[in-house]
């Protein structure tokens, strides 16, 4: 099969698809790799790197896309200054990276025109239903979360002048954190690490007993419910959004006119933005400009927030999408769906079709069972 890793177009993307003992794994295989130039500069590796490991390299989106047959992103397609991947896309053509489609209905009609096959990381599953692919940037965002909110909370940047570990002889900072997966127990540790007052919400009792074990009494665990939300609301610094519904929108748990329980100068991370939000208020921003303030609450809402850390991010996030490139690559998306059962979930589109039901079910389009 012949892979492209094009260069990523999203305003301040950073990571790449593939790093090059990828490349040495499909290319041993007797697959043809090709690199966008400068494709890997933004995580610290040059061309060269792929080039020794048996890459080609690519001198612009336009050929990379066009020799494809199977192309490894990060992010989805996007259409900006810098460049339209709608038009480099073709029927047939495998589009193996995280979609996010349900809160995306323009990209989504791109696809299903250009009869692309869509395969999200976000929703491949893998054993009990876990999302393999979806765990190591969920890792990143968690931590990440507390270190942006943080830095949100200075003076300078529009917060309310609070340092969340607090020093002797004055109380810490409050971090809220609604969701207790991996988003929210890595925000958690992170926040445990600082010396804030931890406090986690969620609707699973499991995932809550879990926090205590680990953490004990140094968080506070509570049943997720609209009563303790907004009882943890009053007391937060620091709100951190961690909800998360497999390939779906994300449930707005708190609404506009629930700002008013804030503090003047709180910090929302809304770490679900790229579903939607789980705060009604927050929209995607960037790196470049990653805040507003709505009500007197400074909302942080960056929507690819592991890109500013890409030589992290993108490591790890090929070693969780490396498995299943390879069994795409070696058998075809036909076979290597039918073989392998938690790909199939992970078509969200086929050939015009939504093959998702959460997709499907949040744009209000018809669902249609794979072919096979």
């Amino acid at each position: 099969m012949i892979i492209g890793v094009p260069t990523e177009i999203k305003a301040q993307e950073y990571r790449v698809g593939l790093v090059p003992s990828g490349v040495k794994a499909l290319t041993e295989r007797g697959h043809r790799v090709l690199i966008q130039q400068g494709a890997g500069l933004g995580a610290g590796l040059p061309d060269q790197e792929f080039v020794a490991q048996g890459a080609e390299l690519a001198p612009d989106a336009a050929t990379l896309w066009g020799e494809s047959e199977m192309i490894i992103k990060v992010k989805e397609p996007v259409s900006n200054e810098r460049g339209n991947e709608f038009s480099h896309m073709k029927p047939g053509q495998v589009l193996y990276t995280y979609l996010h489609l349900a809160p995306a209905p323009e990209l989504t009609r791109e696809l299903l025109d250009r009869e692309v096959i869509g395969i999200a990381y976000e929703t491949i599953e893998g054993r009990a239903g876990s999302l393999p692919l979806l765990i190591p940037m969920s890792e990143v965002a968690g931590r990440m979360s507390v270190q942006a909110g943080a830095n949100c909370l200075e003076r300078p940047h529009g917060g309310r002048g609070v340092l969340l570990g607090g020093v002797p002889g004055v109380e810490p900072g409050v971090i809220v954190i609604l969701g207790a997966g991996i988003v929210g127990r890595n925000a958690a540790q992170m926040a445990v690490g600082l010396g804030a007052e931890v406090w986690i919400l969620d609707i699973d009792l499991d995932k809550l007993r879990y926090c205590d074990d680990i953490w004990g009494s140094r968080v506070k665990t509570l049943m997720s419910n609209k009563l303790n939300i907004e009882k943890a609301l009053g007391r937060a610094d620091l709100l951190v959004g961690a909800v998360l519904i497999p390939g779906a929108r994300a449930p707005h748990l708190v609404t506009r006119d629930m700002l008013h329980l804030m503090k003047e100068g709180s910090v929302i991370v809304d770490v679900a933005v790229d579903q939607g939000g789980c705060v009604e208020s927050t929209h995607p921003t960037t790196h470049a400009d990653p805040t507003f303030v709505i009500d007197g609450i400074v909302h942080y809402g960056v929507a690819n927030m592991p890109g500013a850390v890409a030589r992290t991010s993108t490591f790890a996030l090929t070693n969780a999408t490396l498995p299943f490139a390879l069994r795409l690559a070696d058998l075809g998306v036909e076979e290597a769906v039918q073989s392998t059962p938690g790909l199939r979930p992970g078509v969200n589109v086929y050939r015009g079709a939504v093959t998702y039901e959460a997709v499907a079910q949040s744009l209000d389009l018809a669902c249609e069972p794979l072919p096979f």
